[in-house]
């Protein structure tokens, strides 16, 4: 059984998660499918049917994420330091070809969001960056060709 990496910061956004759909979503689809089932026929129930594959989904995704949360492996890169790429790092990098700079976070992939920063350690730009140091440059293929970026700056939180 494979370990997944993560940040403490993810473990706490899926148990969150999971913890919600336990409490509040699991018990709110069982009354909608109660009161459903009060209309009458359920072949032609749209609501009955709509609940039940909100339960199923939910069902779905409980399970999901206590798989999950049982496989983490938690790292926690607050006691990392040095230049080194590694996981759990915050890289600033510089665009070469735009001088543009972004910041990403280097996490475990179920806790990755690119619109939030957080890069998964098996994305290519992820791989492309571990073992790096400030002043190396990547390249990664992107769906629009080849991006060359160099490392500015690599820091742990």
């Amino acid at each position: 059984m494979d370990k997944f990496p993560m940040t403490p910061e993810g473990l706490a956004r899926l148990e969150d998660e999971l913890r919600r759909l336990k409490i509040d979503e699991r018990p709110a689809v069982i009354r909608a499918i109660a009161a459903a089932r009060e209309h009458g026929d359920l072949s032609e129930n749209a609501e009955y049917h709509a609940a039940r594959e909100r339960q199923g989904f939910i069902e779905g995704r409980v399970a999901e994420l206590e798989d999950i949360v049982s496989r983490a492996e938690v790292i926690d890169a607050s006691k990392l330091s040095g230049d080194v790429v590694r996981f759990g790092a915050t890289v600033m990098l510089a665009d070469l070809d735009t001088d543009a700079e972004t910041n990403y976070r280097v996490v475990g992939s179920h806790e990755a969001d690119i619109a939030e920063g957080r890069i998964s350690i098996t994305s290519p730009l992820g791989r492309a960056l571990i073992g790096k140091t400030i002043g190396d440059t990547v390249e990664v293929s992107t769906p629009r060709g080849f991006k060359a970026y160099e490392v500015v700056k690599v820091s742990y939180k």
